[in-house]
C-alpha cells in the first residue's frame, strides 16, 4: 500500500525530452471524462439520427460495444506486450504500454493519451461510415467507443478506487494480479471470461510442502 501511494505522489516517468510531447502522454481522469462523454454523446445522437430505425441503431451500437471486449484482450496481449527484438518496435512498445508496467499506478499514467485516442476514433468513425453507412456505421463506431471509455474507466478504478462489491472487486484483483503476479496472464480487463476462454487467466500455485 506504501509503495502505490509513493507512486502516485512521485512524477511520472519521462517518455520525451521534449516537454510539449511529453505533455501529450498524461492524461488526468477528470479531462479523460470531460472530453469522452461528450464525445459519447455526439456519437451515439448521430448514429441514431442518420440510423433508418431505432432498431437498427441499437443493434448495431450494441454490436459495436461487444466487439471492443476481444478488440481490448487482443491489444493487450499481442500488441501491448509484444516481445519484439528490434530497437524500435521495443520504444514504441513501451511507449504505449511499457511504462505503465514500469510505474502502473500513476494516476495520469493510467489512461490511454488522448494524442493517440483521438485520430484513431476518428479513423475508426470514417472507415466504418465509409463501409457500411454513415447511419449503421456511426453507430457501431459509437458502441466501440463506449466499450473504449467502459475500459479505461474500469483500468483507472483498478489503479485508483477501492472497488468495492464482488464483481468489481473480482475485476480488480484479476488485473492486480496481471501487474504484480504474472504479466503473461490476466489480459483482459474488462471481461475475466475471455482469459478463461484462451486459457491466460492467472491461477494461484499451491505451495508443495
Amino acid at each position: 500500500m506504501q509503495d502505490n501511494n509513493r507512486q502516485k505522489m512521485e512524477e511520472p516517468v519521462r517518455l520525451f525530452k521534449n516537454s510539449i510531447l511529453e505533455r501529450l502522454t498524461l492524461l488526468s481522469f477528470n479531462v479523460f471524462l470531460s472530453v469522452w462523454l461528450p464525445l459519447l454523446v455526439l456519437s451515439l445522437a448521430y448514429g441514431a439520427w442518420k440510423s433508418a430505425s431505432v432498431i437498427v441503431f441499437v443493434l448495431y451500437a450494441v454490436m459495436g460495444f461487444l466487439i471492443w471486449f476481444p478488440t481490448e484482450y487482443l491489444l493487450h496481449r499481442f500488441l501491448f506486450h509484444l516481445q519484439a527484438r528490434y530497437a524500435p518496435v521495443q520504444s514504441l512498445v513501451y511507449l504505449l504500454h511499457g511504462n505503465h508496467h514500469e510505474q502502473p499506478n500513476h494516476p495520469l499514467r493510467n489512461l490511454m493519451p488522448l494524442s493517440v485516442t483521438l485520430p484513431l476514433a476518428l479513423l475508426i468513425w470514417v472507415g466504418c461510415a465509409f463501409f457500411i453507412g454513415q447511419g449503421r456505421g456511426g453507430s457501431l463506431a459509437a458502441g466501440f467507443f463506449c466499450g473504449y471509455v467502459f475500459y479505461d474507466v474500469i483500468h483507472y478504478s483498478c489503479h485508483q478506487f477501492p472497488m468495492r462489491g464482488p464483481l468489481l472487486r473480482r475485476l480488480k484483483i484479476h488485473h492486480i494480479n496481471h501487474h504484480y503476479r504474472d504479466h503473461d496472464t490476466n489480459y483482459g480487463i474488462t471481461s475475466i471470461c475471455i482469459d478463461r476462454a484462451c486459457h491466460t487467466l492467472f491461477v494461484m500455485q499451491e505451495k508443495k510442502s
